[in-house]
């Protein structure tokens, strides 16, 4: 299955992963559902690719998906050049357990330093 639908329909999935990639990049990590976050995790990996090339029409590109102009600034000046030197592996997930309520399966996504 190339991505996770979510329970969701076209236009309400992406909004949801265009918000938590947003603000998975802006705290450097998120606790969310594990579902949730092995879908954002292959598009938060490909800003930050966005972010290590640095030029102009990356930075277009990562201004179209995600919501906010200081992420933008904050993965080209910041998250980029920290993870120069890394060929992908920018995220880990850590198993934190079910949740309290529907025992759904619970992960911090947060970023490699």
């Amino acid at each position: 299955m190339p991505y996770q639908k979510l329970s969701r329909k076209s236009g309400p999935r992406r909004a949801l992963l265009r918000g938590l990639v947003t603000s998975f990049l802006r705290s450097g990590s998120i606790t969310t559902t594990a579902a949730k976050a092995s879908a954002i995790r292959p598009l938060a990996e490909k800003m930050i690719t966005l972010g290590k090339k640095g030029d102009l029409h990356s930075r277009r590109q990562a201004l179209a998906f995600l919501l906010d102009e200081d992420v933008v600034t904050e993965l080209f000046e910041k998250i980029g050049p920290k993870m120069e030197g890394r060929d992908g592996g920018y995220t880990r997930t850590i198993p934190i357990g079910p949740r309290r309520g529907d025992s759904a399966p619970m992960v911090i996504l947060e970023l490699v330093s």
